[in-house]
């Protein structure tokens, strides 16, 4: 009785032991470099909160796009035949990538635009098959961020359109964008759209063309890459522009109203590790952003001569001196 009752008594306790020494492998596509951004150094803390140790009880397979997405399906393919656990795809065009690489490996994508839309997921809710993760541009954050940079700078009345053509669901926002600056009696500029880094350049100079007082971004993966180009261009056009997240203000743009991506990249940890514990994505919704960031350059508005509202200043999450 008494061999028989310790058995049963340590078949947990090993079951458990045997947990605890296995080492999770996972696989991380990013548009970012080695050197970390805002989103890995995110999650990775997130991961550290959890337990998990780079090298001990953790091995990440990282796959760095360089500021491009044009090698996804290879490090997907390439991931997926290592046999990981997980594949956390930074943005949509690494999620659609390791999407066409397996059915079977879970994939979570902390900044899907439109999981239905896209085809991620058969429902918010209910996403059923091997997806889950975070929604990232809803599009009622675009009235709200047009009436920001309204209050922000009274004196623009015509304002330059720029959208991320790499993302079906930004060209979408740009209609509604379109519709939300007349009810704001903006003036516009023809809307423009870019594919490409290279197309920058010929953007911002059809706003001056089109004597644009600013510019307002939908952007997308490769908008919010080139952040740093953009906030270059736009000051060099002595241009105000309103983005979307907190990085892009800290590369130079005016400011900034949106989700925050280190909130949605620490949640994907926590995501990451329910599945690592038996959960499955198709029965984890889809979960929408809880935390939102107003964020001031200072030293852009400083550079561009202006003054920003006290009332402004005083609602903002962080004055960037």
């Amino acid at each position: 009785m008494a061999t028989i009752a310790g058995g049963l008594l340590g078949a947990p306790l090993a079951v458990e032991a045997q947990q605890v020494g296995k080492i999770a492998r996972l696989a991380f596509i990013t548009t970012s470099s080695p050197e970390g951004s805002p989103g890995t150094d995110a999650f990775r803390s997130g991961l550290r909160e959890l337990g998990y140790v780079e090298g001990k009880n953790l091995i990440i397979e990282w796959r760095w796009g360089r500021g491009t997405t044009e090698r996804f399906p290879e490090y997907a393919a390439d991931v997926v035949a290592r046999g990981v656990d997980v594949i956390v795809a930074a943005n949509p065009a690494a999620g659609h990538a390791a999407q066409s690489a397996t059915k079977t490996i879970p994939i979570v994508i902390p900044t899907m635009s439109d999981p239905v839309g896209d085809g991620f997921v058969a429902s918010v809710a209910h996403p059923g098959g091997n997806i889950t993760g975070f929604t990232f541009q809803l599009p009622e954050l675009l009235g709200k961020r047009l009436q920001i940079f309204k209050e922000a700078v009274p004196s623009v009345s015509r304002i330059g359109l720029l959208v991320d053509a790499t993302s079906q669901y930004s060209q979408s926002l740009g209609k509604q964008a379109e519709a939300y600056a007349r009810t704001l009696a903006f003036q516009q500029t023809p809307l423009v759209e870019v594919r490409r880094p290279a197309e920058i350049n010929g953007a911002f100079a059809t706003f001056s063309r089109e004597h644009a007082g600013g510019v307002f971004l939908v952007g997308g993966t490769m908008l919010y890459t080139n952040r740093v180009r953009l906030a270059e261009q736009a000051l060099g056009q002595h241009l105000p522009m309103m983005c979307e997240a907190r990085e892009q203000a800290e590369a130079g743009c005016l400011m900034s109203y949106g989700a925050s991506l280190g909130d949605l990249f620490r949640r994907t940890a926590e995501l990451v590790d329910k599945i690592l514990k038996g959960a499955k994505p198709a029965d984890l919704p889809v979960e929408q952003p809880t935390k939102f960031e107003l964020v001031i350059n200072l030293k852009t508005a400083k550079a561009l001569g202006l003054t920003i509202p006290t009332s402004l200043l005083q609602r903002a999450d962080e004055l960037i001196q």
